[in-house]
C-alpha cells in the first residue's frame, strides 16, 4: 500500500468515527449523576400487570366426604387386623 492510500483510509475512518461521535452526543443530555444508595420513590405508577383470574375453590360434596371417610375407615380396619397378627 502506498502512503497516500494510508492515510486515505485513516482519514475514511475518522470521518466515520466522528459521525458516531454526534449521533451518540447529539441524541444523549449530559449524564446525570446518581447519589449513592437506593434511589427515592418516584410519583410513577406502575402500569397494572395482567394476572390470570382466580381459579374457582373446588369444593367437596358430602357425598364425595362420606366416600372418603368410609375409605378411610376401611383403610384404618385393615392396618389394625395387620397389627394384631
Amino acid at each position: 500500500m502506498a502512503l497516500s492510500e494510508i492515510l486515505a483510509t485513516i482519514d475514511n475512518e475518522i470521518a466515520i468515527l466522528q459521525q458516531a461521535r454526534t449521533l451518540l452526543s447529539d441524541g444523549t443530555a449530559a449524564i446525570v449523576r446518581r447519589s449513592p444508595g437506593r434511589p427515592k420513590k418516584t410519583a410513577v405508577v406502575a402500569a397494572p400487570v395482567a394476572t390470570k383470574p382466580a381459579k374457582k375453590k373446588r369444593k367437596l360434596t358430602p357425598e364425595g366426604r362420606k366416600r372418603i371417610a368410609e375409605a378411610v375407615k376401611k383403610r384404618w380396619a385393615a392396618q389394625k387386623k395387620a397389627a394384631v397378627k
